[in-house]
């Protein structure tokens, strides 16, 4: 017996914090793990947000990292996964204000700048070890002593690199511009920040008099009337548009309008972009809230007007009503339509869907507003990523995904990276007071580079959050110095994975900058995969209250089991993920199943057996046929798990080691090696096989279940490793494959399912031996049953067995399975009461007929399905489907026992 036995359960809180400590200390997790390693592997992780906690979506994307990581680890590479987060500006400077707000209403303008950001510091600080303790309850196994920071010195330093190089080259510059405004957060963001959504709204049609001194409520007075979506922007038109070929207009152009509710006059112009099938035809031109009336100002010499301000209320301008002015634009709104009702000036209002955008952060709808930013020059460097993709130098999988990043490369607009915060990268440039010259560069100058004065002052705004992202897989490895260490190990890292919805995000971004800042794209992969949903399929949100915390599974079932059950849900094409807690629930029975398995092998090895069990080869020769099947399923499992990570199909190898681990190692062969370690003559061999097996197991299962893998590894006698992290994955022996042995034995073990399921069935004694033959005609069967028939009595107590050709029409009272090609029937004369069963199948039976008639009465009753709850009317539907087939399987017994 071995003294390395294994308790009774494995316990996994027991185990895991030991583990995870035990790996940090031997530092299993650096690169230096492997002593003598070839090849590299690197990856860095997706930063999580400073504000954010542990969801299902940090779980599976950190499970695949980890799961490539330690699969590479053992292939003997010399492997870096990068850790760290992200500072994430917008999120955390609200975060942050909100706390303010709660604990006494203190407001950053209060504390001042400098104040503030230190507040903002140690908030973060605090937060980043709470998250890394958060994925460190998901066994991940990056190197901490590594963990970057967006805003730590080395990154922030690469930040200013990359924005004085952008600038240097003319790919950054600053000008004013109509961008997407947050009131909410007083900042610009994006427009992939911005999401956008139909909203049922209203059109309002406008009365503009023209400007001859007439009122409009003269009778017959002409008069342009404009459609609008937006009312309260009218007090910043410039101009009304038409277009030149619109008959209906054509004799107004050039002259003037009177702005209702204003004293202002404006021009009617003529310009192409109108569409004259949209609302009356005759546009509002309002150059400071809209972009394309931006656009066409520009072309007419037209001053913009700025109405509404930074937060999203009106203005105090002398030409507007005074109850107007400081109102919120929504409250404007309505406002204005009621003083344009009560003046004469609404001809009518009427519903209207169009889109609208919302802060991606907060859902406040954002406002157009004509501002001074700072923006990237993206059309040149989306180029270079576009002929990198075509060369080759990069690839996604799923292939799909490389339609929609090259989509957004070939439209993509120039992006707005400035915005109004403290919390972030300050933008590296000083502006003269004197000459109103800007200065940029690496360090912070003391006088403007255009005229020398000393009077200048840094831009206040900060840099968009996914600028210091985009340098990540770089940034992190000591760029801009290339001669550091890890940028000469490491760079180009090998694969990024991450979720669809950060494709245009992240992804981009980062294949610009690494291309141009390092003239090599930062990753050869992307390995895309789908959203987390929630069994229903519906997006996981606090406000619908179906969120998972992932740490809770972990508490209830364990890593491992959370970790085989995420990783068995994923699809290869990238599709989005329904969470199935029975599969989660799986995980941790697959676990117990390993570890019972485990513990009986080590409970059965003697010391002198396991001696060189995984170095001397096998001689095939003085093995048993269950022995070479065991030997070549786990070679063909090795072969494909190999196949299956290289191509990161991560779903079908949890399935593929599942139907090993369970149905081959754990349900046939331990069982067979329990009777064969009986005989002292097979149980040297019979124990290297076991343990030769259960080895390559605990190798091959390490980078889904790290913790079960490792303290069952740590058990097993004579290992030559200190941890199962280093030690090798295994490789296949293809020698010891024999396609033809695993067919006749998975077929004659297909034999014993069906006859132990008779047994069951009939409820046959275990140990009464039956009589029993099998019908088939296929070689390959009569085969296995000749060669495997040994096998078939180990398992099953058989007083006869015989092959034949045909169906002996004249037995009576036999019970049939069908296995492949073959009819497996036994004969249940003696073995059971024929009459009494007769009858216990015939009440069943009648019982499931009365059940199955009240089922399609209510399924064909429309009444019913109209008013039922779906998941009763479901319920029903698939009761119905076991009934049906059960109601089969006791008419073909009954067929059996009456013949």
């Amino acid at each position: 017996m071995s003294s390395q036995s294994l308790p009774k359960a494995f316990e996994p809180k027991d185990v895991e914090a030991r583990m995870y400590q035990f790996w940090e200390t031997q530092k299993l997790f650096k690169p230096e793990a492997n002593v003598a390693p070839h090849g590299k592997f690197s990856l860095v992780i997706p930063p999580p947000n400073v504000t954010g906690v542990l969801h299902m979506g940090h779980a599976l994307d950190s499970t695949i990292q980890d799961i490539l990581i330690r699969w590479h680890r053992m292939l003997n590479h010399k492997t870096l996964w990068m850790p760290g987060m992200d500072h994430a500006g917008i999120a955390t400077q609200n975060v942050v204000e909100r706390n303010l707000r709660e604990q006494g209403g203190q407001t950053k303008e209060d504390m001042g700048r400098d104040a503030f950001v230190s507040h903002v510091w140690d908030w973060a600080n605090a937060r980043k070890s709470d998250i890394a303790n958060q994925f460190k309850r998901l066994g991940v196994s990056p190197d901490w002593e590594r963990q970057r920071f967006t805003l730590d010195d080395g990154l922030s330093r690469a930040v200013r690199q990359a924005f004085v190089h952008l600038y240097n080259k003319g790919l950054i510059s600053q000008g004013t511009y109509i961008v997407n405004w947050c009131p909410r957060c007083v900042s610009a963001i994006s427009d992939i920040e911005t999401d956008y959504g139909d909203e049922d709204s209203f059109l309002w049609e406008i009365s503009y008099p023209l400007a001859d001194g007439h009122s409009v409520r003269e009778a017959g007075h002409p008069a342009l009337v404009v459609a609008t979506t937006r009312p309260e922007t009218m007090y910043g038109d410039v101009a009304v548009a038409v277009n030149p070929k619109d008959s209906r207009y054509s004799q107004y152009i050039g002259q003037k309008v009177k702005l209702p509710l204003t004293s202002r006059e404006i021009p009617i112009i003529a310009d192409e972009y109108v569409d004259v099938s949209f609302g009356t035809g005759a546009l509002k031109i309002t150059p400071a809230h809209d972009p394309n009336d931006f656009k066409i100002a520009q072309q007419h010499g037209l001053d913009p007007l700025w109405v509404i301000d930074e937060r999203g209320r009106m203005k105090s301008e002398d030409f507007m009503p005074e109850e107007i002015r400081g109102l919120d634009r929504f409250d404007a709104r309505k406002r204005t339509e009621a003083l344009l009702e009560q003046q004469g000036y609404l001809v009518r209002k009427k519903e209207h869907s169009h889109r609208v955008g919302h802060c991606q952060r907060c859902s406040t709808t954002i406002e157009p507003l004509l501002s001074k930013q700072w923006f990237v020059k993206t059309k040149p460097l989306a180029e270079r990523c576009i002929q990198s993709l075509e060369a080759g130098d990069i690839r996604f999988i799923p292939e799909r995904w490389t339609k929609d990043y090259l989509r957004w490369l070939t439209d993509i607009q120039d992006w707005c990276i400035s915005r109004q915060l403290w919390w972030g990268h300050q933008i590296p440039a000083w502006h003269c007071l004197s000459c109103r010259g800007v200065t940029v560069a690496m360090e912070d100058p003391t006088q403007c580079a255009h005229c020398g004065a000393a009077d200048i002052e840094q831009d206040t705004d900060v840099l968009d959050t996914w600028f210091s992202s985009g340098l990540w897989p770089f940034s992190t490895m000591g760029w801009p110095d290339t001669q550091a260490q890890d940028y000469k190990d490491f760079y180009p890292t090998d694969v990024l994975v991450t979720g669809f919805d950060i494709i245009f995000f992240w992804v981009a971004r980062m294949t610009m900058f690494g291309l141009e800042l390092t003239d090599q794209s930062p990753f050869h992969t992307v390995y895309i995969h789908g959203l987390i949903r929630d069994e229903k399929g519906q997006k996981m949100s606090k406000s619908k209250g179906n969120t998972v915390d992932p740490v809770e599974v972990i508490d209830e079932i364990g890593c491992d089991g959370f970790r085989f059950g995420l990783t068995s849900l994923i699809t290869y094409g990238g599709q989005d993920i329904k969470l199935n807690k029975e599969k989660l629930e799986q995980g941790k029975l697959f676990g117990n199943k390993l570890w019972n398995a485990s513990r009986f092998v080590l409970m059965n090895i003697d010391p002198e057996a396991a001696e060189g069990v995984d170095d001397q080869p096998i001689d095939i020769h003085s093995l048993s046929l269950m022995d070479r099947w065991i030997l070549s399923r786990y070679n063909t499992a090795v072969r494909e798990a190999n196949r299956l990570l290289g191509e990161y199909k991560f779903g079908e190898l949890a399935d593929t080691l599942y139907e090993f681990i369970w149905n081959g190692f754990c349900d046939w062969y331990v069982e067979y090696a329990k009777k064969q370690m009986q005989d002292p003559q097979l149980r040297a061999n019979t124990q290297r096989i076991l343990l030769h097996v259960l080895s390559g197991i605990l190798r091959l299962m390490h980078p889904i279940m790290p913790y079960i893998t490792e303290e069952i590894f740590q058990k097993l006698p004579h290992r030559k490793q200190a941890s199962i992290m280093i030690a090798p994955y295994p490789q296949a022996d293809e020698a010891l494959i024999d396609e033809g042995i695993s067919q006749r034995i998975d077929y004659v073990l297909e034999v014993v399912r069906a006859l132990r399921n008779i047994r069951q069935q009939y409820t046959v004694p275990h140990q009464q031996p039956v009589k029993a033959h099998i019908v088939t005609t296929e070689a390959m069967e009569k085969e296995a049953i000749q060669t495997g028939h040994g096998i078939l009595n180990h398992f099953v107590k058989l007083e006869s067995l015989d092959v034949r050709d045909v169906v002996d029409a004249r037995q009576e009272h036999v019970a049939v399975n069908v296995v492949g090609h073959s009819r497996i029937v036994v004969s249940l004369e003696g073995l059971i009461d024929i009459t009494q069963e007769l009858d216990r199948v015939r009440k069943k039976m009648d019982a499931l007929i009365k059940e199955k008639e009240q089922l399609d009465k209510m399924m064909m009753n429309f009444e019913f399905l109209e008013r039922a709850p779906v998941a009763v009317v479901e319920k029903n539907k698939a009761r119905l489907q076991e009934v049906n087939k059960q109601v089969k399987a006791l008419e073909e017994q009954l067929s059996s026992l009456a013949n």
